[in-house]
This record gives C-alpha cells, structure tokens and sequence, in this order.
C-alpha cells in the first residue's frame, strides 16, 4: 500500500511542475512585452517631442528676420511679433496661418480679402466660441506687414490704440501693453507671451 502511494505522489508532483513551468514562462513572456511595449511608447513619444520642437525652431527661424526688420524699421521689438505669431498661430500650424497667412488673428472686413473661421472670446468670465472675419495675407511677410502698421496705425476708433506698445523699451512691458491696449480678450495673454520669449528665448532677437 505504501508503494503505491508513492507512486500516486510522483503523478501528482509531475503535473505540478509543469503547470509551474508553464506559469513562469507567461509571466517571463508577459514581463519582456511589457517591456518592450513601454520602450516603444516612451522613444514615439520621444520622437514626437523632437518633432514639434523641430517644427517650432524652424518656424521662429523663419519669421525672425522678418520681426527684426519691423523693429529696424517701426520700433516694433522683434520678441514681440515673434511671441504673438507662435501664440497666435500654434508655430504656423493653425488653419488661419498655413492657408491664409494670417499668424496674428488680425481680423478684418471691408474691401480686403477675408475668411470666417471659429475663434475664442473671453467674454464676462468665460471663453466661448464665435465666428470671427480674419484677413487673408498672400505670404507671412505681408502677415509681419500687417500686424506692424497694426501697431503704428492703431485702429480706426483709436490711432493711438497702441502708442504704448511702441514706446517699450523691453518685452515685459511691451507684452502688459499689447494686453492692456486691447489686443486680446485673454485675461492671461501678457503672461503667456512673457512665457513664450522666455521659454523659446526669443529676446535674443531684439537690437536695442
């Protein structure tokens, strides 16, 4: 009786350490997937990353000349326009700025070419969501163009809407300017373009 319960016993512990082996080998298979998943995600999230900084670098290389010759030439400083067009414009990948070259949000209407598109307003606490008429530039200089006389010519209710903007000498005050003038509705717009010189150090492009 003895003998046969021995034998009884080695069937059963065979089955076990099969089932055993059987286990680890998932739990191996499912550690070296996972693994190797996680690689993946992190080098195309990586990769992304150094994309859009790409796109980003090479869109102020692009607009900067033209912001250091609207402030050779109007006072304008080049921090600024470059701030404002890559707030503006999310780096030239907004619909108004890579098909109608508009990097500004400089809306319009009259006997000038224009485009209804969806923008946000901050109004009475609150952003919602109106239909805007933007003007149509023919290429990013002219957009540049534009946005200076903007600054120098001020608005047709007010010539003198942005005479402060013009008379800053550094891109802290030009930027609570450009808010408290008007230019936008976005309560935290002198701040994001503050951000937006430092973080991109884009004062390196001012001349004083």
């Amino acid at each position: 009786m003895k003998k046969k319960t021995r034998r009884k016993n080695k069937h059963r512990i065979a089955p076990f350490f099969a089932k055993l082996l059987l286990l680890l080998l998932i739990i191996g298979g499912a550690l070296i997937f996972g693994r190797t998943f996680t690689d993946q995600t992190v080098s195309k999230t990586a990769l992304e990353t150094r994309l859009n900084k790409m796109i980003q670098y090479n869109f102020i290389d692009e607009i900067a000349p033209l912001a250091q010759k609207a402030q050779s030439e109007d006072k304008v400083l080049a921090s600024i326009t470059l701030a404002q067009a890559c707030l503006e414009s999310d780096f030239g990948q907004s619909t108004l700025a890579s098909k109608y070259h508009n990097l500004f949000g400089v809306k319009a209407s009259g006997n000038v070419p224009t485009v209804k598109l969806n923008t946000k307003e901050y109004e009475n606490g609150q952003w919602i969501t109106i239909q805007g008429e933007f003007r149509v530039y023919d290429n990013f200089q002219a957009s540049v163009s534009g946005h200076t006389k903007l600054f120098l010519n001020g608005t047709t209710w007010n010539p003198n809407q942005y005479k402060s903007v013009l008379a800053a000498k550094d891109y802290k005050t030009a930027a609570r300017a450009v808010q408290t003038s008007g230019y936008a509705t976005d309560p935290t717009y002198a701040e994001k373009l503050i951000q937006m010189i430092e973080t991109y150090q884009l004062d390196k492009y001012d001349s004083y």
